[in-house]
């Protein structure tokens, strides 16, 4: 199972909306052909293991990273074609969210006769596809918020002059950030502030994430900015085509429902104070990525200043899920307390 989620992985950047899976299939303790859902569309792990070996699967066990589909989508069910090619038992590592298929693979499965286990490095399987998951059961993406900070937790100066405050080596961090991601998101105001491009700069690396850009102002109309370069697609929210507020705000939830209705499962947020605390308020934050630089800025410069509290009481408390050096920076991984 290990290596099939290793398998699986490979797929992160072509199967689009879909969720990513690896399929080794073993017989008499050997393995006799292995695979993963590629391509958006095209034959999913199951199938590209079978194929290997002429459908030929008599006696035995197949090891999936996610429950083998039950119904006609865009390729026949991947259960069918695992009774048909007569193999004995399927152990699987955790069940699709997609009430599509939900237990029903596993059902199809075990009622011609096929032994089924369900769980086997399950945590693994649900982390790879968090994505995915998040999206089936809340109709979101997974939202990654990516922050830099000093050491006194300032992102700028009072100028607006945020270059570098992390070193190199963060920053090369982030690229591969961008890189396991659908989309990039950001407010107006950093795209004003900082003309980024919010592409992925890695070498070797084909991946073009949507570039999404909040502009409740219809400030963003210059054509020859960045965001707008031919190398990735952008789009823009604004009042005329998201859902707003009773303050006549966008309506960010409606952005990420718009996101997830196009197959974006995962999204790197990053933007200013504004936006993020606002994405914080609607609890539409799942992770936050936090670069802490080794520097003071001091009092003059621009905090994060992410939401008014006013009492220790209310103050939003947070999980620390990992925490490592990234160069001579702190890379904190964390989430909300549940």
């Amino acid at each position: 199972m290990g290596l099939a989620l290793k398998l699986a992985h490979q797929g992160i950047h072509g199967v689009a909306g879909n969720p990513m899976v690896g399929c080794v299939i073993e017989k008499e303790g050997r393995i006799i052909a292995s695979g993963y859902h590629q391509i958006f569309g095209e034959a999913h792990a199951e199938i590209n293991a079978l194929n290997q070996i002429d459908h030929q699967a008599i006696g035995a066990t197949l090891y999936v990273t996610l429950e083998p589909c039950s119904h006609h989508g865009k390729t026949p069910p991947c259960a069918q074609a695992i009774i048909n090619s007569g193999a004995k038992k399927v152990i699987i590592a955790t069940l699709d969210p997609n009430p599509l298929v939900s237990g029903q693979g596993v059902s199809m499965l075990r009622a011609a006769g096929i032994d089924v286990s369900v769980g086997l490095l399950e945590d693994q399987a649900i982390t790879l596809n968090r994505g995915f998951i998040k999206r089936m059961k809340s109709k979101r993406p997974f939202v990654t918020c990516k922050i830099g900070m000093s050491l006194d937790g300032k992102t700028s100066m009072l100028t607006g002059q945020s270059k570098w405050i992390t070193g190199d080596s963060a920053r090369n961090d982030v690229q591969k950030l961008r890189n396991i991601n659908q989309a990039i998101m950001t407010g107006s105001g950093t795209i004003l502030a900082d003309n980024p491009s919010l592409t992925v700069r890695l070498e070797g690396s084909s991946n073009t994430p949507l570039r999404v850009v909040v502009d409740s102002k219809h400030q963003i109309t210059d054509k020859s900015l960045n965001i707008f370069s031919a190398n990735a697609p952008t789009q823009v929210f604004n009042t005329h085509n998201t859902q707003l507020t009773d303050s006549g705000k966008i309506e960010l939830n409606d952005v990420l429902l718009q996101l997830s209705e196009q197959g974006i499962n995962t999204v790197l947020l990053e933007a200013g104070p504004g936006l993020v605390g606002a994405m914080i308020e609607q609890q539409l934050i799942d992770e936050f990525i936090i670069y802490t630089a080794p520097i003071l800025m001091g009092s003059k410069a621009n905090s994060m200043a992410l939401l008014p509290i006013d009492n220790l009481s209310d103050k939003i408390n947070l999980n620390i899920n990992d925490l490592r050096m990234v160069g001579n920076d702190i890379r904190i991984t964390a989430s909300f307390k549940s």
